[in-house]
């Protein structure tokens, strides 16, 4: 079997929220490479959380086709599509998504309690999932939390969003998907932050799909991407689309 050189692919994408009349994206074609660190900006409202919501097989394209790492997507059951999300794809939620009666380590392990590809990856790294998230919290600057055992719910937005990137980043998934992870962070934890993000994924060999609106992290990245320039409708008015 050949190995698969295409991080994914998009083809005659089209995507309609059902209470809508008009489609809110429409992408005629996008190629990344497998490896490739990618910034994708775009406005509030303009598509940017539906795109991602697709490409990790949490939503559906009305047509058109979805290929991640040579799967697509959109020919998956849903229990097929939840799997490979699992298996393959860390997700930095916008919203972060913490289980608030979960501790911060078992927060972070979640990942690799529904995949026992990347749970394997992580007890390799480290000798025991707990070590392999102590590992990832430390590089964090959350240390003192785990010491200090302190409850997520106690914790600040950005330790939070902190958190959150450990779970997406334990056990060395293919992609990582971030939606607007920094927006909690001040400028040094910021910058600290995304030195690491960038330093894990090309020591494991993931991709990244970084999405903001902040242009002032495009340097931190191999290649940017303007939704506006692959949403054949992005120009047009917004009223009513759903991000």
């Amino acid at each position: 079997m050949s190995e698969i050189t295409s991080l994914l692919a998009l083809e005659n994408l089209r995507f309609r929220w059902p209470d809508d009349q008009r489609d809110t994206l429409t992408i005629p074609k996008l190629e990344l490479a497998k490896g490739a660190r990618v910034f994708l900006k775009g406005q509030s409202g303009s598509g940017k959380t539906t795109l991602l919501s697709l490409l990790a097989g949490i939503n559906t394209p009305t047509s058109g086709r979805i290929i991640v790492l040579g799967e697509e997507l959109n020919a998956l059951t849903a229990s097929k599509r939840d799997q490979f999300r699992a298996d393959h794809i860390g997700f930095i939620f916008q919203l972060f998504n913490l289980i608030p009666y979960l501790s911060v380590i078992e927060n972070v392990t979640l990942a690799c309690k529904f995949s026992s590809r990347r749970n394997k990856r992580a007890i390799q790294k480290s000798g025991s999932l707990k070590a392999e998230a102590l590992r990832l919290l430390t590089l964090l600057q959350l240390e003192d939390v785990v010491i200090n055992k302190r409850a997520v719910a106690e914790l600040s937005v950005g330790q939070q969003q902190r958190v959150a990137a450990a779970r997406a980043l334990i056990g060395a998934p293919d992609l990582i998907i971030a939606d607007e992870p920094t927006s909690a962070l001040d400028t040094k934890t910021r910058e600290h932050f995304l030195k690491l993000l960038v330093q894990e994924c090309d020591q494991s060999g993931s991709s990244i799909l970084f999405v903001s609106h902040d242009g002032a992290l495009e340097k931190h990245f191999d290649r940017v991407i303007y939704l506006e320039d692959i949403n054949a409708l992005d120009t047009q008015p917004k009223l009513g689309v759903k991000q």
